[in-house]
This record gives structure tokens, C-alpha cells and sequence, in this order.
């Protein structure tokens, strides 16, 4: 599934280390997500054209006062509509094709949901990065022609990973790679000219902006969605496969929480905030579903204490999914998350339940009193099943009453019919969920199995002591929660790692063209020190040295010493290649820090089409002819945007040509996210 790729941008001598990557899946492969994934890019990309014609014409509605022209717009508006309400179901159609994301061994267990990847546009790096680097950085962009080509096969494998760590790994090294591209290549003050565009998961709406975070946050998104991939793929009838499938639900979870926490106003309904908590909600209902199935996986006990135990396992799960259906029938997700997930998550919550007033029936209609038995044990055992008793029932009278075991007894088989029965029903109100055999499967023999049981306890005075069932009080001695991704353990190296160290060389920094230095010795000195780490600045310079009257300043930062670049040399390392020249002049290329205050922008290049208010730029979009200019208003950040803060370095100085006292500064690896205000959001 997965090709070993060496980049075109790295040294062939570096093996398997950061210097490769995995591709991608091949999207024309005769796979069943393959044949999901080109559906829903290709009607992603008609309900575009859909959305940009209705666009047109409401524009045309607006702008016309002629009746006739009015009368026909209006018709064909309609008849756009409703091609746009039925690409979107087939869209949803789409998104709860279930089936194909199971394993695909035979299984008798109900179907888990995985979450269906973001497809997105050719994204070419070309020509802006190209520019920027001659622009901005002063080197020859033509020098970076591979690592730019490298970003973008990167970018192009990961719209096709492979459903496993292998795709998880690919996935999170882009999303660290993207960390790097923008410290060096998106400045806060103004954009670039690249254009990214998303599709809305759910509704196929393409959101597109100049801003490299709804890129990141996209990825992130595909990231937790690949898990849930991994999750439901997993062989849940193996003990090995359960505990995967828990973690992968865990961790899809915890990236979903993360990208909601991070990224607090996506301007896609997918990623926005209530979509976000609905969707963790679900995949640890999940997890919750796998842990019970990983605990009944080699079989039931009809035991008393076991039996009690299960109840309130499978009890919980039932509490999960009605949290999870009241949170999916909510606004504003409800308009957007598929019919058929809310119908699912309510029948597993009637199922579980079901099967939570199965057991205890069983317990009490199975397993009476015995001699031998601790009374003070089954007593508190049961009595931790209920909030309440009914009136006149006492639990310890219960257990040794035969009678009024068999009756509440009957009456949790009753309320386990109901149960069964409403998931039927709901299920067969659905026509996606009608036609998957294996859940049908196993809610009929659920059903037909408390039947029997009900059957087998009936007698004929059995009108006469009808009680109604308390409802069972939820219990788990397993813990679920979120796992937070872990990007550390991914290890990436800078494509762009020529430009020079990321402290420095960052698009957050203006810096001068280099400027070329010759020099001589005068008398064994220079007339300048040095300091710094990676690269090294020009500190103590004597005005009226040589090296000053060439055109050397105090801060200048030396990039290149006799024609070999220094950008990632220390102090020591410096002064080792100005000691190797000896006599001879000295060539020197050095660069200024320019002394930029230029203000952010107020405004972000935002295009969301066919998008409500609530997470369009269109709420956010003011006039600023019409704000009064006597006032001052405070200023406003983009619509993506991170907090950024300075940071300081140490600095050592050294002084040529004396000795050099210890050793050079030690280097500190970077993150991409080194530049980056740990607690930043989208504003």
C-alpha cells in the first residue's frame, strides 16, 4: 500500500532516517475507500460549480428589476437548489458507507462509524515560494527547486494515506513540515498568493483562504479521521484487535480534542467547535462499545457477581450513546451530521440498554437464594444497581422472596423488549441503516433472545403483579479518555534547512541583501569580535578598523567566510575558517536586520461560499470607511491567526585573534513550533 520515496531534496547518503518519506495510496487503486474517496472528490467538485451558480444567480436576483428576467432567475434558482439537496445527500450517502471501513473478516458485531477524509485542491508552492526566497531571503530560488518539489509530493501522498501508522506517521510529518513552511515563508503582514481549499467533510462546501493554518487545521482533521479509519478496521474478534481499536478511538479523539482546543474559529462546519465535541463524543462512546465487547469477548458467566458486573458495563455504554444522539440533535450540528449516525447512535443506546435489563433479568430469574450463599454480598451487589426500588420492594426480600424475584424479573424482560423493539423500529425507519445485514442481524437476535427468555418465565396469573422496572445506575471500572497526539515521536527534517537556522531566518525578520566584506589583518587583529550561536554577529567593532571602513556594521551576522556558507557554524567553528586564511585578504558576506514596524492586518482573504454566518468571514467582515475615525479602535487580528513571542539568546564572545577559551555554544535543535505561542489560537 505504501511506497518507500527518497526526496528530491535530500542527500542519497542519508538512509531511512529523515531523509525519506511514505507515499501515498494510489487513489486509482480498485479499493472500496479508493472508489469513496474519488465519489466524494468528485462530487465535492460539482457541488462547487452548484454553489457558484446559485451564487451567480442570487447576485443576478439582486441586481435585476425586470419582472421577466426576475421570474426566470427564480426558476432556475430553484431548479439549482435542488440539484445542490441532491448532491449533498448523495454526499451523505457517502459519509455513512460504513461497511466498507469494517474489517473484513466475518464479524456478528454492530458496525462501527469512521470518519471520511477532507478532500482538497492542487496546492502548487512553486512560484510564491520561489519569489519569497529571492525576495525576502536574497539567495537564488533556483537553488530550491527540489525542496520545494519535495513539500509538494509530501502534500499530494498525504490526500491518500494508507490506513495505518505508516499513514498516521506521514500525515503528522507534513503537519510538523508545515510548522517550518510557515516560520520561513508566511509572514504575519501580508500573504504570499497561495490559495488552499478545503472541503466541508459533511456538506461538501469548499472554504478556501490564503492562510496556511486552515492547511494545518485541515490535516489535523484527516489525521483524527484516519485513526477512526484504523479503529474500525480493526479485527474485533481478537482480544489484540479490540485493545487497537480502543487506542485508535482514544487517539482519534484526542487529536479531534486538540484541533478544537487549538484552532478555536475554523470557518468550516466540520471543524467548528460544536461539530468538533460531537465527534469526540462519539469516538469515545466507541472505545467505551469496544472495551464491553473486549470484556464479553470470551464469553458471559451466568454467574450472579458476573452478571451484575455486565450490567452496569453495558449500562454505561448505553448512557454514552444517549449522550452522544442528544448531542448530535442539537444546533447547529444537527442540520449537518448525518440522519443516519444520529439514528445509529440512538439504536445502540436502546440496544445496550436492552441488554443492561437482560442481565439483570437474568440474575434475578436464574440464580436464586441458596443456602450457601452471602446474603449481605448479593444484597449490596444488587442494591448498586438501582437509584430506586419500587415502592413496597425491598432488596433483601427480593432475593429471598421467589415471587418477587420472578416479577421484577419480568418486568426488566419487558422493558428489555421495549428497548429491542424501538431499535427495530428505528432502524427500519432508516433506509441506510436498513440495508446493512449485520446490524439487523443483531438486533433481531437480541430481540428473539429475551423473547424466549420471557417465554420461558410466563405463567397465568401474570396480569395480576405487573410492577414497572427501575432504571439501572451506569458503572465502568475502565477508564476512557482522550490521548493527545503525540508529535514528538515523529521525527522531520527541515526541507528548507539551507536558508539557515529558524531563530534567525524566518519570515518574521527583514533582512538586507548580503553584502560582500574584504578585509585584512592589521597587526594580528581584526578590529571586531564575535558572539552569538547559529550564525555568529559581529559585536565590538572599532570604527575605525578596515573591516569598518569596507562596510562591516556592529550586528551584522556573517553568512559566509571566503565563499563557504556559515549560516549553521558557531563562534569556535568561524573562528577556525578566519584562522585558515592566514594572510591572505579576507572575503566576508554579512547581512543587516532591516528595522520593520509594519502593522498586521486587520482583515484575513477569506472565501467560504454557501456558508451560514455563524462560521463565514462574512460576520467578521466590517466596513472601515464607516468606523468613526475619532475613535480609536483597538487592533484586530486576522481571522487565522497565532500569538507570537520573542525569544532571547545567550550570547558568547570571542575576540580575533586570541585563543578561544572553551567551546563553541551548544546547538539547540528546534522545533517547528519554536516561534509559536503555546497557548495561540485561531482569533
Amino acid at each position: 500500500m505504501t511506497d518507500t520515496l527518497l526526496p528530491r531534496g535530500c542527500q542519497a547518503a542519508e538512509p531511512a532516517g529523515d531523509g525519506y518519506f511514505r507515499k501515498g495510496c494510489n487513489p486509482l487503486a480498485e479499493t472500496g475507500r479508493s472508489k469513496l474517496q474519488n465519489q466524494r472528490a468528485v462530487l465535492n467538485q460539482q457541488i462547487l460549480r452548484a454553489v457558484r451558480m446559485r451564487a451567480g444567480a442570487e447576485n443576478l436576483l439582486r441586481a435585476t428589476t425586470n419582472n421577466k428576467v426576475r421570474e426566470q432567475v427564480l426558476l432556475e434558482l430553484s431548479f439549482v437548489n435542488s440539484d445542490l439537496q441532491i448532491l449533498k445527500e448523495e454526499l451523505e450517502g457517502l459519509n455513512i458507507s460504513v461497511e466498507v471501513y469494517q474489517n473484513a473478516e466475518e464479524t456478528f458485531s454492530i458496525p462501527l462509524v469512521p470518519l471520511g477524509l477532507k478532500e482538497t485542491k492542487d496546492v502548487d508552492f512553486t512560484l510564491p515560494l520561489k519569489d519569497f526566497i529571492l525576495e525576502h531571503y536574497s539567495q537564488d530560488s533556483s537553488e530550491y527547486e527540489d525542496e520545494i518539489a519535495d513539500l509538494m509530493d509530501l502534500r499530494q501522498a498525504c490526500r491518500t494515506p494508507s490506513r495505518d501508522e505508516a499513514g498516521i506517521e506521514m500525515l503528522i510529518s507534513y503537519f510538523l513540515q508545515l510548522g517550518y513552511v510557515e516560520n520561513r515563508f508566511f509572514p504575519p503582514t501580508r500573504h504570499i498568493g497561495v490559495l488552499f481549499t478545503w472541503y466541508d467533510s459533511f456538506t461538501g462546501v469548499p472554504v478556501c483562504q490564503q492562510n496556511l493554518l486552515l492547511e494545518k487545521a485541515s490535516v489535523l482533521f484527516n489525521i483524527g479521521a484516519l485513526y477512526t479509519q484504523i479503529g474500525t478496521r480493526c479485527n474485533r474478534q481478537t482480544q489484540a484487535g479490540l485493545e487497537n481499536a480502543v487506542d485508535a478511538f482514544q487517539k482519534a479523539a484526542g487529536v479531534l480534542s486538540y484541533l478544537k482546543e487549538t484552532f478555536t474559529h475554523t470557518p468550516s462546519y466540520d471543524m467548528s467547535p460544536a461539530m468538533l465535541n460531537v465527534l469526540v463524543k462519539m469516538m469515545l462512546a466507541q472505545a467505551r462499545e469496544c472495551v464491553f465487547e473486549q470484556i464479553g469477548l470470551s464469553g458471559i458467566r451466568n454467574e450472579f457477581f458476573t452478571l451484575v458486573k455486565m450490567t452496569q458495563e453495558v449500562a454505561k455504554v448505553g448512557e454514552v450513546y444517549t449522550l452522544v444522539n442528544t448531542a448530535m440533535n442539537q444546533e447547529p450540528v444537527k442540520e449537518n451530521i448525518p440522519y443516519s449516525w444520529s439514528k445509529l447512535a440512538q439504536i445502540k443506546s436502546d440496544h445496550y440498554k436492552a441488554l443492561a435489563h437482560y442481565f439483570i433479568a437474568t440474575i434475578l430469574c436464574d440464580h436464586e437464594l441458596q443456602a450457601g450463599d452471602d446474603e449481605d454480598q448479593q444484597e449490596k451487589a444488587l442494591s448498586q444497581l438501582y437509584d430506586y426500588v419500587p415502592e413496597g420492594l425491598m432488596v433483601l426480600a427480593v432475593l429471598k422472596d421467589k415471587v418477587q424475584r420472578k416479577q421484577l424479573g419480568k418486568a426488566h424482560l419487558r422493558k428489555a423488549i421495549v428497548y429491542h423493539e424501538e431499535a427495530l423500529r428505528v432502524c427500519g425507519l432508516c433506509k441506510k441503516l436498513r440495508n446493512i445485514e449485520v446490524l439487523q442481524e443483531v438486533l433481531t437476535a437480541a430481540h428473539k433472545r429475551s423473547l424466549l427468555k420471557y417465554a420461558q418465565q410466563e405463567t397465568e396469573d401474570d396480569f395480576l403483579s405487573l410492577i414497572q422496572a427501575p432504571d439501572i445506575l451506569p458503572k465502568t471500572e475502565h477508564k476512557i479518555e482522550t490521548i493527545a497526539p503525540q508529535f514528538s515521536k515523529v521525527k522531520v527534517k527541515d526541507f528548507f534547512h539551507k536558508l539557515g537556522p529558524l531563530t534567525v531566518f524566518s519570515a518574521k525578520q527583514r533582512w538586507t541583501a548580503p553584502r560582500t566584506i574584504r578585509l585584512h589583518h592589521e597587526a594580528g587583529e581584526l578590529g571586531f569580535s564575535l558572539k552569538g550561536g547559529s550564525p555568529v554577529q559581529v559585536y565590538c567593532l572599532d570604527p575605525v578598523c578596515s573591516a569598518a571602513s569596507a562596510g562591516l556594521k556592529e550586528g551584522d551576522y556573517i553568512v559566509s567566510v571566503g565563499g563557504m556558507d556559515c549560516k549553521w557554524l558557531g563562534v569556535n567553528e568561524v573562528l577556525e575558517k578566519l584562522r585558515s586564511v592566514g594572510k591572505q585578504p579576507i572575503e566576508l558576506e554579512v547581512i543587516s536586520c532591516q528595522d520593520t514596524a509594519a502593522s498586521l492586518h486587520s482583515k484575513s482573504a477569506t472565501y467560504s461560499m454557501g456558508m451560514q454566518k455563524t462560521y463565514s468571514l462574512i460576520c467578521l467582515a466590517m466596513d472601515e470607511d464607516k468606523i468613526d475615525q475619532n475613535k480609536k479602535s483597538p487592533l484586530k487580528l486576522p481571522f487565522l491567526s497565532w500569538g507570537t513571542k520573542n525569544r532571547q539568546k545567550a550570547a558568547s564572545t570571542l575576540c580575533l585573534p586570541s585563543a578561544v577559551a572553551g567551546s563553541s555554544q551548544t546547538k539547540k535543535k528546534l522545533s517547528p513550533f519554536t516561534l509559536l505561542n503555546t497557548e495561540s489560537s485561531l482569533y
